[in-house]
């Protein structure tokens, strides 16, 4: 069995479409989708209708619940652009996704964790400024139990990174499709960036030895998408699709 997995498209549609290009020559059997598909300063309704269209497993990442459970006047810039450009299909198909899905036997997808979109799983926040890799027991103790899964698939913190537990469960976040940094204030202020402007998804496989992954960065026309966020006002985001770097804020 191998899957191809999606994160943290953040309504980036050329992000998207370099991988959908890129899809058909890994032979995945199946595509799950770790939600935060629309929120940013880009194409969030051309997102929306591609990931309809294709009916891929998609669960439901923090910012697509934002979209849905708070007034506009209550969301970030990035929320609050793509809430006044998606109709009520695109939120009808949102409001459907779950929060956790079990796309096959044995594999469990979540976006932060299991038990909350907003805890990055492979990832600690130790301060302002500082984002340090987990240990294998602090990703244990924030992932829980998760009978019957030996591969556990999230997003959120879009960084490719994967984990092997002390119980032998491996833990896999392909990095994001459509947002390589971004700043962010829970529970300090911190900057999160991938180093490189690169579309990133990641394939996981069972072989004999168990689940292993490879992780793939694909490239697309990333100033494109940078002079998007520019002309929408967003500097941040344009430096970032660019270059795969944010400076502290």
């Amino acid at each position: 069995m191998r899957i191809a997995v999606l994160a943290d498209i953040h309504g980036n549609l050329r992000a998207l479409e370099a991988v959908l290009a890129d899809l058909p020559r890994r032979g995945a059997d199946l595509v799950v989708n770790l939600g935060d598909c629309l929120s940013g300063p880009l194409q969030p309704a051309g997102v929306a209708d591609r990931l309809m269209a294709l009916g891929w497993p998609t669960l439901r990442g923090n910012h697509d619940r934002q979209l849905l459970d708070r007034p506009v006047e209550a969301m970030t810039f990035s929320d609050a652009f793509s809430a006044g450009r998606i109709t009520a299909s695109h939120r009808r198909w949102l409001a459907a996704l779950p929060p956790v899905l079990q796309p096959v036997e044995g594999v469990l997808a979540c976006h932060g964790t299991p038990a909350d979109d907003l805890t990055y799983a492979l990832e600690v926040v130790a301060g302002p400024q500082h984002l340090r890799p987990a240990t294998a027991l602090e990703a244990a103790a924030r992932i829980g139990p998760t009978p019957g899964a030996g591969l556990i698939l999230c997003g959120h913190s879009h960084l490719a990174r994967m984990v092997r537990l002390p119980d032998g469960r491996l833990v896999v976040n392909p990095g994001s499709v459509g947002q390589p940094g971004y700043r962010d204030t829970d529970p300090h202020p911190h900057v999160v960036f991938a180093g490189t402007p690169h579309a990133r998804y990641a394939l996981v496989e069972r072989g004999p030895a168990g689940w292993g992954a490879d992780f793939l960065a694909i490239p697309y026309d990333w100033d494109a998408a940078a002079a998007d966020a520019r002309a929408a006002g967003r500097a941040d985001w344009a430096q970032a699709l660019a270059t795969g770097q944010l400076d502290p804020p």
